[in-house]
């Protein structure tokens, strides 16, 4: 079993900077290219925290606000639930799941503890309040001071992407993704994506013919909004794309493939997740990388330090990793 000195050596890093950095400990100050490397070497070395035998007694409740076929088709919220199951084995943790279309059995069981992964609205949380005070959001914050939460700092991601691209030459950038609505239907969400591509072209001076479009983050929709941008442009399309996920990606590349529009050759693509068919699509897919499976272990590890007794909330944001393949170059 891998240790955090293990992780120290293969991380090159001390031994206390990799005991505070898997503790997520706010008053750290290293790089977020050390913490990377710290957790990308835990993740290697499949080093698994210690639990006690108090822990190993409790029962947590998984509440996915998709439902089981809506998670068959976006794997970044299938692949965030099966790290937290995974965690939840390793420390014996007992687990409840409830889909959206079970949720109203949530009250029958006795839970110590509520991992919510998705974006859920005020009168949702409310209702989790009523069951526990034990709760960690996975993809969301909905209020920094009192959840702790898991997440990706789209936006700066965003930029990296949108930087890429202009080291490359390309002057045209469109964008193709989705957006969110509460399940509720109480209101539609922000995504960070869309509003940081937005805000940084024009912070460079680069929002002249804007080609922006938006549906769902679906392989459907990828495809139909890239057949749309192609009608609408025509020779004016962008050279260079950010896709909203790869799920949407692949339906651009059908649409682009239809069109005889060649990638990379005339349009440069790069999505968000690095699902692992990513790599073996043709022309194969250059994406920002999302640790999601250890974006759920993470939420794991900070149920249980509430469990022993930490009353802080804490925001947990972890480091992406943009991977270049055939798409863009």
């Amino acid at each position: 079993m891998a240790t955090i000195k293990d992780i120290a050596n293969q991380a090159g890093v001390s031994i206390a900077t990799v005991s505070r950095v898997l503790n997520y400990d706010a008053t750290l100050s290293v790089s977020d290219e050390t913490k990377k490397k710290v957790f990308e070497a835990a993740e290697e070395l499949s080093y698994e925290k210690r639990t006690t035998r108090k822990m190993a007694a409790t029962k947590i409740a998984l509440i996915h606000w998709y439902t089981e076929k809506e998670e068959l088709d976006d794997t970044y919220y299938m692949s965030i639930r099966l790290g937290i199951e995974k965690r939840c084995e390793q420390n014996g943790l007992s687990i409840v799941k409830y889909f959206r279309t079970n949720i109203k059995d949530f009250a029958k069981d006795n839970i110590q503890g509520i991992i919510a992964v998705g974006k859920f609205s005020q009168s949702e949380i409310a209702s989790f309040m009523d069951l526990s005070r034990h709760i960690v959001f996975v993809d969301f914050s909905p209020d920094d001071n009192r959840f702790d939460s898991v997440g990706v700092d789209f936006a700066r991601a965003t930029k990296q992407v949108i930087d890429y691209f202009m080291d490359k030459g390309h002057v045209s950038i469109g964008y193709i993704g989705g957006r969110e609505v509460f399940k509720d239907q109480t209101s539609q969400i922000e995504d960070a994506r869309e509003m940081t591509f937005c805000s940084y072209l024009s912070e460079k001076g680069k929002w002249v013919d804007p080609c922006l479009y938006i549906g769902s983050f679906s392989a459907n929709d990828g495809y139909f909004l890239m057949k749309q941008a192609i009608l609408d442009f025509g020779d004016r399309l962008p050279t260079a794309f950010y896709i909203g996920n790869d799920s949407m990606a692949i339906g651009c590349l059908k649409a682009l493939a239809e069109a005889e529009i060649s990638v990379p050759e005339r349009v440069n693509l790069i999505s968000v997740n690095d699902i692992s068919i990513a790599q073996y699509i043709s022309p194969s897919l250059s994406t920002v990388k999302i640790h999601t499976e250890l974006m759920g272990e993470t939420a794991v590890d900070l149920l249980q330090e509430r469990f022993s007794g930490r009353n802080i909330a804490k925001k947990v944001s972890l480091a992406t990793e943009l991977k270049i393949r055939e798409s863009s170059f």
